[in-house]
């Protein structure tokens, strides 16, 4: 059938205060141009992020009612651990509130100062915390993920020729090598299986740790067992499975494939730096056996993580993000291609030429969303990451059963308007910002 209809019935609404053009103006003034300060109750359609915003299921919620709070060695924790090990297979588990502290910590105990850390891409968290830390985050992406019009079906991939010169540069010294999946700076778009195999074999010939940044790794696997020779007849926990095998550790923010609203995790073979990990655990998070949730929030976790890899699941999630992606296409708005998983990230340096990425293209296109219709997105450019931006885009990140097939046809619908009004935008300046991650609190105005 060419409708795609969600594979779940929903047993609880939340009402949509509808705005007006002129009142979302005055909130984006008031707000400093920054959609990150906008209060929840003025946005209609929020694509701000995917993490931890989609609707838990009525498993999920039973779990919730279910969860042990004891501080110590709870009945959810051992739920929690035994479905990670099953699925990961690493040794050790430790829990966090979610990713970006699984990355402080992995990261702290790494000694980074002077050191380097290698990904595909690093997304902003990962990299504002190597940079804290005292190292340097470099990103090797293979050359089409620079190419937003490349039709390549892992633009997710590192690249392995790279790859192999900083491992063999003697001057270099890498603490780790980091693959996301999917790549999130990069338009959401997935890894191979043989791509995060050939990388593991590198990284374990020269002797550096190979980690996934797994927050989507069921969207991932999903990509292999359809794009991927020899993978058709896989379930996607399988696949999962293999990828997780191939690596040394895992970082991991529930807030995605985990299906919860809050949560993650770090993973590990290596006992001696496992140590290390819980004792920094317990010093900033919490005992190993919760890590900063309560009992649960590990129980949500520990059940959206089967329901994660569900085909039909799956199917829904990707030929919805697919749906919205050729939306905005046919209004003429250009974006990063193949469709990713999670996200539609709309090439604002191609839509917006006569905006320089000083002026910030990708930002320019956020305001205008919202402004139009009421639609919260993500600037993922030079706001973001400064001059190692990969590309000027805007992110669109879709929410977890939480909108209907409707809701995605009004955004196209908004999406036509932008596209007709796109010579009329302007760029941006920043009036003040911290540091670091500017992004999130920025004031800005429009030139």
């Amino acid at each position: 059938m060419k409708t795609i209809i969600e594979p779940f019935r929903i047993k609880s609404v939340e009402p949509i205060r509808m705005t007006t053009r002129k009142e979302r103006k005055a909130v984006l003034k008031a707000a400093g141009w920054n959609l990150f300060k906008i209060n929840a109750e003025d946005i209609i359609i929020d694509f701000l992020t995917d993490s931890g915003t989609g609707a838990m299921s009525s498993e999920q919620w039973a779990g919730i009612m279910r969860g042990d709070e004891s501080y110590a060695g709870a009945r959810s924790w051992h739920r929690f651990r035994e479905r990670v090990e099953e699925l990961t297979g690493f040794r050790h588990v430790i829990p966090t509130h979610q990713g970006r502290a699984a990355e402080r910590i992995l990261f702290s105990c790494l000694n980074l100062p002077g050191k380097i850390v290698v990904s595909n891409t690093h997304f902003d968290t990962t990299r504002a915390n190597v940079q804290y830390l005292g190292g340097t985050a470099i990103d090797i992406p293979v050359p089409e993920a620079r190419d937003p019009r490349s039709q390549l079906p892992f633009k997710g991939n590192i690249d392995l020729d790279r790859l192999r010169e900083v491992l063999a540069d003697n001057k270099l010294e890498v603490a780790c090598v980091i693959l996301t999946v999917t790549n999130n700076s990069g338009g959401g778009q997935p890894a191979s299986m043989e791509n995060i195999r050939s990388a593991a074999e590198l990284c374990h010939e020269f002797g550096t740790p190979f980690y996934l940044d797994s927050c989507r790794f069921a969207e991932n696997a999903f990509f292999i067992k359809k794009r991927e020779e020899g993978f058709a007849d896989r379930s996607v926990e399988s696949i999962a499975r293999e990828m997780f095998r191939l690596a040394d550790g895992a970082t991991f923010s529930a807030k995605k494939d985990g299906m919860a609203n809050i949560g993650g995790f770090l993973a590990a073979n290596d006992d001696n730096l496992a140590r290390h990990e819980e004792e920094l655990l317990i010093l900033t998070e919490g005992f190993p056996t919760y890590g900063g949730l309560a009992g649960r929030d590990l129980e949500a976790i520990a059940i959206g993580l089967r329901e994660v890899v569900e085909e039909d699941y799956l199917n829904y999630r990707i030929a919805s993000t697919r749906y919205l992606g050729m939306g905005l296409l046919k209004a003429g708005i250009p974006i990063v291609e193949p469709p990713g998983g999670h996200a539609i990230y709309v090439d604002a340096g191609a839509f917006l030429p006569h905006v320089p990425p000083q002026q910030f293209p990708g930002h320019a296109v956020a305001c205008a969303f919202f402004h139009e219709g009421g639609i919260r997105g993500c600037e993922i450019g030079s706001l973001m990451f400064d001059n190692q931006a990969l590309l000027e885009l805007y992110r669109m990140a879709i929410p977890r059963r939480m909108y209907t097939q409707s809701h995605i046809d009004y955004v196209v619908e908004v999406a036509q308007v932008v596209a007709k009004k796109k010579d009329r935008l302007k760029g941006f300046r920043v009036v003040e910002a911290p540091p670091q991650l500017r992004h999130f609190s920025a004031r800005l105005e429009p030139l």
